[in-house]
């Protein structure tokens, strides 16, 4: 069955025996990772997951329906999670749909799927599954979302606090997380402890940079200077990279848009005007908009994103990380110059 994001809630919230499988489909991966981990959050503090992959399905389609229907070593509660679900995976899931008895849960999460495909229609087809399409959050959404998650973290968003973290995020769950848990930790606030949170804290704990800092950092890497950018990140120096790769997702996003206007048939220099690109940064922009195609930009902005995501997490390269990003970015784009 189809699920809008009120029922896969409930449903969530108040699992059913029947319901074997829960597919996430779509664009957003964070989202629905954190779908499955509400799920296993319903099933109790003791529970047990089990991870498959798309390559145990296709060697093995009926372990999946076999996990499903086991027992735990300890006899306790568990679920399957399955990451990377491609259409490949049809038979395991229609084996386990079709399966004299299951009794564990299975979570697939499939962010290549398309709603139009056969194994998400058949999913819907079916009365003991359900099947959610995520999408990054934007605009209300995204503000909704940010002000829900920090309410979890015993935080109460005040003013455009919520619109600001939503924004510097792009409508990234993951990120959006972990920002807010900066900003709970920030004003020692839980759920048994409630804080306001205003402008002011979040600018105390904010990574951001102005603009200006880093606009020559960003426009080499669009430009492809691969030999100024190295100049511009060693002006900069340490803690720069969060904000390099969120305002360089900012740029890319922003290219993309124009990119769509320009495939359309619109003149650069209108373009141009029309998404108001600051006037320092008109020309690199413009050179960039003439050689980066729709693809290639979208395949950056997943790059920079995925590295942010990293950055956010310990024990990752940190600053190192997000400047061989830049760079290998810098460098596409000049091979893509010419």
């Amino acid at each position: 069955m189809k699920a809008n994001a009120t029922q896969i809630r409930a449903a969530i919230d108040k699992l059913k025996p029947e319901t074997r499988l829960y597919l996430f489909h779509g664009p957003d991966e964070a989202g629905a990772a954190d779908w499955s981990e509400k799920l296993g959050r319903s099933l109790g503090p003791d529970v047990e997951r089990i991870d498959l992959d798309m390559k145990a399905l296709r060697e093995q389609p009926g372990r999946l329906a076999d996990e499903a229907a086991s027992l735990s070593l300890f006899g306790g509660v568990r679920f399957i999670r399955v990451l990377g679900v491609e259409e490949g995976a049809a038979e395991a899931i229609g084996l386990l749909l079709g399966a004299e008895r299951a009794g564990n849960p299975v979570v697939a999460i499939g962010p290549g799927l398309k709603a139009s495909g056969k194994l998400v229609k058949s999913v819907i087809a079916a009365q003991n599954a359900l099947a959610h399409a995520c999408y990054v959050p934007e605009g209300v959404d995204a503000t909704r979302l940010a002000a829900n998650i920090a309410r979890e973290q015993g935080l109460r968003l005040t003013g455009d606090v919520a619109q600001r973290l939503a924004s510097a995020t792009a409508g990234d769950r993951a990120i959006l997380a972990r920002e807010i848990e900066k900003l709970a930790l920030y004003l020692d606030a839980a759920p048994d402890r409630p804080r306001d949170a205003d402008g002011a804290a979040l600018d105390e704990i904010g990574a951001d940079l102005g603009d200006s800092d880093l606009s020559d950092a960003i426009g080499a890497v669009v430009d492809g200077r691969v030999g100024e950018l190295g100049t511009e990140l060693a002006r900069l120096g340490e803690g720069i990279g969060v904000p390099l790769m969120r305002q360089l997702a900012r740029r890319l996003q922003n290219m993309a848009e124009m990119r769509i206007d320009l495939d359309r048939g619109s003149d650069i220099d209108e373009v141009l005007e029309k998404h108001r690109v600051f006037f320092r940064e008109k020309a690199a922009t413009g050179r960039a908009l003439r050689r980066w195609n729709g693809t290639q930009l979208a395949r950056a902005i997943d790059r920079v994103r995925e590295a942010e995501r990293a950055l956010m997490h310990s024990g990752s390269a940190g600053e190192v990380l997000a400047e061989a990003e830049a760079t290998a970015i810098a460098r596409q784009a000049a091979r893509a110059r010419g």
